[in-house]
């Protein structure tokens, strides 16, 4: 069993109020753990107004599969999100 944990730093020029990046965040792990039937909350940076840090955690058979399910995860951020990526930390146990 492997667990793979992420977390995925997003920059959202468009915020300008805290009330604007929790629609955006909500909304965005919402469709997150639907699609992938993972873990995902937002982990840092809660009164950064353009600044989302969101953590994904899944558990997986093998270390491939976990790879996999984190590309994706990536993936569906870069297309369902108007936030750019600022950086990436993957970690497997």
């Amino acid at each position: 069993m492997i667990i793979a944990v992420m977390t995925i730093d997003l920059h959202a020029p468009w915020v300008h109020s805290l009330k604007e990046k929790r629609r955006e965040v909500k909304s965005l792990l919402t469709r997150i753990r639907a699609q992938f039937n993972v873990s995902a909350t937002e982990v840092a940076n809660q009164d950064v107004h353009q600044t989302i840090s969101i953590g994904i955690a899944t558990i997986a058979a093998n270390g491939a599969q976990a790879d996999s399910t984190l590309d994706n995860v990536i993936r569906f951020v870069e297309a369902n999100s108007d936030a750019q990526i600022i950086s990436v930390e993957r970690e497997r146990r």
